[in-house]
């Protein structure tokens, strides 16, 4: 798929957890289908990024092909952008290696996620997950991407994915445009238990694929406001999760009944719950079917993956020989 060079390029990625949720979905991937018609859009399944955690080796490819899967079943047409594996390119690593010479050490040990996966994970605090944000801005500059779609927890990682970039350029000359953000509608949703962001390893979420009964018995016990302890509490909207998800998925006449009714005590949360649960199994049927079809049809998978590939590392190489040359390596 060749570059219209009309067209700003987009690069963004997703962690092959096996399980894409709704936060994922509403956080970056409805963001990303919205994004294919005007832009030249690479989306990548970060694989190395993964590694930061404990995982299961055996299982690392099922989830890769499962993450591509249900984001191609989402909306992300491989006609209209280009998807493929980050480890399947390797300019990826090398470019991290050189920005590493780009980077501060002081702006590493201030972003907030290595602070709050290292609490998470005290037993596996390896230099991967300090050195997370150099690799994701490798990433956006391999490509030189102009545009990058993220959420609330990723603005501080794309803020210094911009520093390195002027500094490599300031050091070695004009080589990268500097990345911009690109905002969605919903940029973090919170997880089904009301404390944390939505996230498997947190265990608060609600699977994207999920089947309409799946879907409300996830919903039934969600937190909701917690003025509203009885059906005839009149709450506030705005502090509430499902009003959140309702944002995501509802039409303006039914976020108006949703908004009205907690204010007032008109509906109780049971009914905003099953109205929520309504809109979004009609969002999300379609791509249930779009799902079934693909894994039915494995060989296209694979033809997808092998096609972004073979284009992003034409893409990587043209790169790296600027870079190469520029550094002084070649």
């Amino acid at each position: 798929m060749a570059k219209d060079e009309t067209k700003k390029r987009v690069f963004s990625g997703i962690q092959p957890s096996g399980i894409v949720h709704i936060g994922n979905y509403l956080g970056a991937i409805r963001n990303w289908v919205g994004m294919l018609q005007e832009c030249d859009c690479i989306f990548c399944v970060v694989d190395l990024h993964a590694m930061t955690v404990q995982y299961d080796p055996e299982r690392m490819q099922e989830n890769v092909r499962e993450t591509l899967t249900v984001n191609m079943a989402a909306g992300l047409d491989p006609e209209k952008c280009t998807l493929f594996v980050q480890s399947h390119v390797p300019e990826h690593t090398e470019l991290t290696w050189i920005l590493n010479t780009c980077a501060s050490h002081a702006d590493l040990a201030r972003m907030t996620q290595f602070k709050d996966k290292s609490r998470r994970n005290r037993e596996n605090i390896n230099c991967g997950l300090f050195t997370y944000p150099i690799l994701m801005a490798a990433d956006i500059l391999l490509y030189r991407a102009e545009l990058v779609p993220v959420g609330e927890d990723q603005t501080q990682h794309l803020e210094f994915a911009r520093e390195v970039c002027r500094t490599f350029n300031s050091r070695y000359g004009e080589t990268f445009p500097e990345p911009k953000p690109r905002f969605g509608k919903v940029t973090r949703l919170m997880g089904l238990d009301g404390k944390a962001k939505m996230s498997k390893s947190m265990n608060n979420y609600l699977p994207l694929l999920a089947e309409p009964d799946e879907i409300v018995s996830l919903l039934r016990p969600a937190v909701t406001d917690p003025a509203r302890v009885k059906r005839s509490d009149p709450g506030t909207p705005e502090i509430c999760n499902i009003h959140t998800m309702h944002l995501g998925f509802s039409p303006p006449e039914d976020m108006a009944w949703c908004e009205q009714g907690c204010r007032t005590a008109g509906i109780g949360c049971v009914e905003c719950k099953k109205r929520l649960a309504d809109n979004m199994n009609e969002e999300l049927k379609p791509m249930r079917e779009r799902y079934n079809q693909y894994k039915k049809n494995p060989g296209y998978v694979n033809s997808v993956m092998e096609d972004g590939a073979k284009r992003c590392r034409e893409l990587a190489e043209e790169t790296m020989r600027t870079v190469r040359k520029k550094t002084g390596l070649r």
